[in-house]
C-alpha cells in the first residue's frame, strides 16, 4: 500500500491489490489510451482529466467506468482492466474510488459530453503535471504516477508517458 497527501492535503492510501477498501465503491477513474494515445477529457471546472465519476444505483463499479468513458468522452471501451483502489478521508467525506486502465476501439461523436467539453488526445503526457494549471487536480496526487507505473509493467510496452 502506497501513502501519500493529495493535492488538498487529505491522506489517500493506494493499493494495486483486489478492492482493499470496499467491493461497491462509489466512484472510479479511467486511465484510456486510443491508437497509441493518452484519452483524456476537459472537465469544464477542473480542467484535463482521465474521465470518471460516481457509480449509479444498481450500477457496477466496472459497468460505470464504460459509461463515464463514453459520456465524457465518446469513446467505446474495448478493454477494462483494473489497476487499484484508493482510500481519500478528505474534509468532504470519504471517497473509495476504483482506478481503471481502458483501451478504447473507436470515438463517437457526441452532442453532449455532460460535464465536459468532451475528448483530448495527447501523444504524451507533460512531465510538469503538478505545476500545470490545464490539468484538474486529480492528476496533481501520486495516484496518477503510481497507476501509469503498475500500467506500463502490466499493460503497455512504453519507455515514456
Amino acid at each position: 500500500m502506497k501513502t501519500f497527501y493529495d493535492y488538498y492535503r487529505n491522506q489517500v492510501n493506494l493499493s494495486f491489490e483486489d478492492h482493499p477498501f470496499s467491493n461497491t465503491p462509489k466512484h472510479v477513474w479511467v486511465i484510456c489510451r486510443f491508437e497509441n494515445q493518452w484519452l483524456l477529457t476537459k472537465h469544464k471546472n477542473r480542467g484535463l482529466e482521465f474521465p470518471g465519476g460516481k457509480v449509479e444505483r444498481g450500477e457496477t463499479a466496472d459497468r460505470a467506468a464504460v459509461r463515464e468513458v463514453l459520456e465524457e468522452t465518446g469513446a467505446e471501451v474495448d478493454q477494462l482492466n483494473y489497476v487499484g483502489q484508493y482510500y481519500v478521508a478528505g474534509k468532504g467525506g470519504t471517497v473509495i474510488k476504483n482506478v481503471y486502465f481502458a483501451t478504447v476501439s473507436r470515438l463517437l461523436d457526441q452532442h453532449h459530453y455532460f460535464e465536459t467539453e468532451g475528448p483530448v488526445l495527447l501523444d504524451q503526457l507533460p512531465q510538469s503535471i503538478k505545476s500545470n494549471s490545464l490539468y484538474s487536480f486529480m492528476m496533481k496526487d501520486e495516484v496518477l504516477p503510481q497507476c501509469l507505473n503498475r500500467i506500463k509493467e502490466d499493460y503497455l510496452n512504453l519507455h515514456e508517458t
